[in-house]
């Protein structure tokens, strides 16, 4: 059974900051089924909100 702290919120977000580059070892694949799935639903939601946040803040500055 996964320790708390190998199962901790950071280690989510470098999991889902690495998925979304689509770069990940086969080892630390298979140690990610292990993560909390509310950590991960999380996670997600935040990485996807500050990417759509950078993606806004391009544009203007693009734009301006």
């Amino acid at each position: 059974m996964a320790s708390s702290g190998k199962s901790s919120f950071a280690r989510t977000m470098k999991a889902v900051f690495w998925s979304f580059f689509g770069v990940r070892r086969r080892t630390d694949h298979e140690a990610d089924m292990q993560l909390n799935p509310l950590h991960l639903i999380a996670a997600g939601l935040i990485a996807a909100a500050v990417f759509i946040a950078i993606l806004i803040a391009i544009v203007h500055a693009v734009v301006n």
